[in-house]
């Protein structure tokens, strides 16, 4: 059974920092793409950052560049997000997200982050 699990979401003033993790099971981990996404309160969900299987790839949306990092451990399959900078704007939920050989997307629950004084 395929699950991902976000932690690390929390309440920051603005210009801190936080690191996200998202712990996976039940697929081949190492082989897969990973992305963050986030959705803000009636918003839409948008993409926030992946990586490739190696690690080695890492785009970002165009909001986090420079302030976020994606990183993942295949040993331990977990994936991050190091967040730093924060900002109100970046208050949303933030989900962990891959596609299997299926090509259905699996999603993780979530975690919050709220980024207030």
């Amino acid at each position: 059974q395929v699950q991902l699990v976000e932690s690390g979401g929390a309440m920051v003033q603005p210009g801190g920092s936080l690191r996200l993790s998202c712990a996976a099971s039940g697929f081949a981990f190492g082989s897969a793409l990973m992305s963050w996404f986030r959705q803000a309160p009636e918003k839409e969900r948008e993409f926030v950052a992946s990586i490739s299987p190696s690690g080695t790839n890492t785009p970002y949306a165009t909001s986090v560049l420079g302030r976020f990092t994606v990183s993942r451990d295949n040993a331990k399959n977990m994936v991050y997000l190091q967040m730093t900078n924060l900002a109100p704007e970046d208050t949303a939920v933030y989900f962990c997200k891959t596609i299997l050989d299926d090509g259905i997307s699996r999603w993780g629950k979530g975690t919050l982050v709220t980024v207030s004084l």
